[in-house]
């Protein structure tokens, strides 16, 4: 009888612990993507390119 007690403490515990780990994996990719987002410069609505000068056209290569 003892042994379903300590079972169900086990459990309740490793249930916890990994309710604990998911609420720290979610805190940490909140942080990350804000950093991404305030290092970006940019509100994120739309891709913008990084320069202000045009693409360089490419030369089509020969066979």
């Amino acid at each position: 009888m003892i042994e379903l007690e300590y079972h169900k403490m086990r459990s309740a515990q490793l249930i916890l612990e990994a309710e604990q780990q998911r609420l720290a994996r979610e805190a940490a990719r909140a942080r990350r993507a804000a950093r991404h987002e305030a290092a970006a410069g940019h509100d994120g609505t739309a891709a913008e390119s990084h320069t202000g000068r045009p693409r360089r056209r490419r030369i089509p290569r020969t066979a």
